[in-house]
């Protein structure tokens, strides 16, 4: 039985464990009209994170949920256990400028990776930058960075506690020290420098007047340009639109230095815009030339891939909603002079580079990666074959002259593994290899296909003992996003070896709103539509009951942002299947989302509750609005981080404290408020390691499990 402070406790009930006494939540009577539909608010005065009400409601929730999670017997195993399986040196795949290479290693348990520097494969590594150094607790993390032309400097934006807002800094590479440059009010931006070494371009928003800039509404999206030496305010404007508050901006210069490519974004839509500017000398750049208008429709999406002088080649879903790859000559820009270099396959084209003479592409098969090599003509080369089901990803090299490419692969059980790719030879060997104390050989991944409720053929990758039988009595992890496009391909995470050790199943669909099947598989789960995803998803739940993997008292299911509002309708529509509900960071009031920070490029994706039309289909999924008091829900642990600027964490409050307030039975409804941390981009290895032991603690708890760790 749990030992709880007191003053959290509630009456016991008879073979009960202790009735947890939720912190007090005002109830107000805010209402609010949505064409006719009145529709009430009570909670809103949890969307302010910094008022002393919120504050204090926040610590007395943390206080509750940290007592109760502290309290079970198993979580310390599992947080030595998940401590010692991170423990293991990892890599990130190197990129090279001037035939030095760049890559990042984790030593095991730093809180942020390091930037190292060798002058020739086999070289000994020296230290660029170390993130660790920036912050005492790990929470200043490398967001995005570029590497002037002469490798001489680096410049890399930090992010402060998780925050999307970013600072760019410049570090002089050969002589270890940062320079006084400050670029301010970065957010959702690249960098990329000219060739002159003289200064990149940047993406910012205004600066934020008084108001929280964690809460602020972002628009005006702009393109700069700075130069070393000089003061922020003193950069250059290179593109705005006024008169389109919404669009968001971002600029590329071309391995040649002679463009820069500007792509142009509205939201989280998929079509884009292209301009292009012509700097004319790499090594003079004209930054005043004016823009040209190249790709002006916003029909499709098109993506640059490198250019051969005037000719620029883009990878694009139009009229193929599973990609192809076109060329364009500038000089004669006009759609009946394009050339399709790649045409349309039966798999989806996720991405192309150009290295020594090749495209190699990785394409998308039943949601695991294939990698395929094409002349510069579109001919057919082979394929450079992957060790296992998988991810390829992070394709990197120097330019398209170069004979040598670097990827990325990773599976369930296998940690992320460098490759090199030698064209020369034709020969793949492993650049890095993780050296992890696990052994994968009693565990399989096996990936298996259900139909959804509209008969709708769904991929899902299950994952656990290879001798496991299906009884019914698994404790089963069912996570899952189905949104914006994005693609759940099988990756690696020491949190998930400690489930598997737990005795649990993890499984994972594949939604429609992703991408594995191109652009009609995620036209299949937006807008009216979003319906669909949910029905996969509880198909997905009822395909593992039915076929005894696991049964609904040992079902818990897990999603983080739109995976957060995935499991939050999912739990809302069928709260009488499963047994644990994990949603992170979630998006759980459909009706304001759009009215926080970047929330209104959501739109694209979901609608708004402003149009009279999409008012209806949000409200009848929406997990906030959705939930009725009286209604026995499963128990569940909310997450979020009190630094969110994307997904707000007013979402999760309110939900929380609507849930408390509608549980009718006896299954704990907590929330864990991280505090210096954001949406998940950078969380120190600290922090990730203390989530998931109380994620697997939880679970182990609500599920009845009884595990025996190494």
């Amino acid at each position: 039985m749990l030992i709880l402070p007191a003053a959290l406790l509630g009456p016991m009930a008879p073979n009960a464990t202790a009735q947890l006494r939720y912190p007090p939540a005002r109830q107000d009577t805010q209402v609010d009209d949505y064409f006719g539909t009145p529709v009430a608010d009570p909670y809103r005065w949890l969307e302010d994170v910094d008022a002393s009400e919120t504050r204090s409601w926040i610590d007395a929730e943390n206080a509750l949920s940290f007592a109760y999670l502290g309290a079970i017997p198993e979580r310390e195993a599992i947080r030595q256990r998940l401590t010692a399986l991170w423990d293991y040196p990892r890599f990130g795949t190197p990129f090279k400028k001037r035939g030095l290479y760049f890559f990042f290693k984790n030593d095991g348990l730093q809180n942020q990776s390091v930037l190292y520097r060798q002058a020739a494969r086999t070289a000994s590594p020296t230290v660029v930058l170390d993130p660790n150094t920036l912050s005492a607790d790990g929470t200043v993390a490398l967001s995005t960075l570029d590497l002037s032309e002469d490798a001489r400097y680096l410049a890399y934006a930090t992010a402060v506690s998780g925050s999307d807002w970013n600072e760019i800094h410049v570090r002089d590479v050969t002589a270890a020290h940062d320079l006084p440059d400050r670029v301010r009010w970065v957010k959702f931006s690249g960098i990329s420098w000219t060739h002159d070494h003289a200064g990149f371009f940047y993406s910012r928003y205004p600066t934020p007047a008084d108001e929280n800039p964690l809460l602020a509404v972002n628009r005006f999206h702009r393109l700069h340009y700075h130069r070393l030496g000089t003061e922020q305010r003193a950069d250059r404007l290179v593109f705005e639109r006024l008169d389109q508050p919404d669009w968001g901006v971002g600029g590329d210069v071309t391995e040649d230095g002679r463009y820069l490519i500007l792509n142009l974004w509205l939201g989280t839509d998929r079509r884009n815009r292209v301009y292009y500017a012509d700097l004319k000398d790499a090594v003079h750049p004209d930054l005043g030339a004016a823009p040209v208008k190249l790709l002006d429709a916003f029909d499709a999406s098109y993506s640059f891939v490198t250019n051969d002088g005037p000719v620029f080649y883009f990878r694009t879903d139009l009229d193929a909603p599973r990609g192809r790859l076109i060329a364009i000559d500038i000089r004669h820009s006009e759609p009946q002079h394009w050339r399709e270099v790649i045409p349309q396959a039966e798999d989806v084209l996720e991405s192309v580079v150009l290295v020594h003479g090749t495209f190699v592409t990785t394409y998308l098969h039943d949601a695991h990666s294939r990698l395929r090599l094409y002349g510069i003509d579109g001919s057919a080369r082979g394929e450079i074959t992957l060790p296992a089901i998988g991810t390829a990803s992070e394709l990197s090299t120097e330019s398209a002259r170069d004979s040598e490419l670097f990827f990325s692969f990773t599976s369930y059980l296998a940690p992320t593994t460098i490759y090199r790719h030698d064209f020369t030879s034709a020969r793949t060997e492993v650049f890095k290899a993780p050296q992890l104390r696990f052994d994968a050989g009693p565990y399989v991944t096996e990936q298996v296909f259900y139909r959804s409720q509209d008969g709708t053929r769904i991929p899902m990758f299950l994952t656990h003992r290879r001798d496991l039988v299906k009884d019914g009595t698994h404790p089963t992890y069912l996570y899952g996003y189905g949104g914006f496009n994005i693609s759940l391909t099988p990756s690696f995470s020491p949190s998930v070896l400690v489930w598997l050790e737990l005795g649990g199943v993890l499984a994972v669909p594949n939604l429609r709103g992703g991408g594995e099947y191109g652009e009609a598989w995620h036209e299949a789960g937006m807008h009216d539509k979003k319906q669909n995803v949910f029905d996969d998803f509880i198909a997905a739940a009822e395909y593992l009951v039915t076929e005894r993997y696991t049964s609904t008292p040992k079902l818990a299911i897990g999603g983080g942002s739109n995976g957060g509002l995935l499991v939050g309708a999912a739990m809302t529509q069928r709260p009488d299947l499963f047994g644990a509900v994990l949603p992170a960071v979630g998006v759980m009031d459909m009706l304001r989302f759009h009215k926080f920070t970047i929330g209104w490029a959501w739109v694209t994706e979901y609608g708004a509750a402003d149009s009279a039309s999409q008012f209806p289909y949000l409200y009848a999924y929406s997990p906030l609005h959705r939930l009725k008091p009286g209604t026995a829900y499963p128990a569940t642990l909310v997450t979020t981080a009190d630094h969110d600027d994307r997904v707000v964490p007013g979402h999760s409050f309110k939900f929380t404290a609507a849930l408390q307030a509608a549980q009718a039975g006896e299954r704990p409804v907590l929330i864990r408020i991280e505090t210096k941390a954001g949406h998940g981009a950078g969380k120190p290895t600290t922090k990730l390691i203390e989530e998931a032991a109380d994620r697997w603690a939880f679970l182990v708890r609500v599920l009845d499990l009884h595990p025996q760790l190494p």
